[in-house]
């Protein structure tokens, strides 16, 4: 049995550091986003510790699911902010 492609959704963050300090004291450990066909997103905080700045998170996303529907990896599609 040959793999289909991978599942994936867009969506844009705008994150303050400030929003960041929230998850970083533990209060917060998922993201909620909203992809651009409408849909509701929530993924670990951890995928973003690559994209972080001293602004917080800015940009662009996508999000590749395998068929298990488990996150296979995250990338930042535009530069953001």
């Amino acid at each position: 049995m040959t793999q289909g492609p991978l599942s994936q959704l867009e969506f844009n963050l705008n994150i303050s550091a400030e929003q960041l300090e929230l998850y970083y004291r533990g209060s917060v450990r998922e993201v909620l986003a909203h992809t651009n066909d409408g849909r509701r997103l929530r993924f670990p905080l951890s995928l973003l510790r690559p994209y972080v700045t001293y602004g917080g998170v800015q940009g662009r996303f996508r999000i590749l699911f395998d068929q298990s529907r488990r996150c296979e990896r995250l990338e930042k599609i535009d530069a953001g902010r």
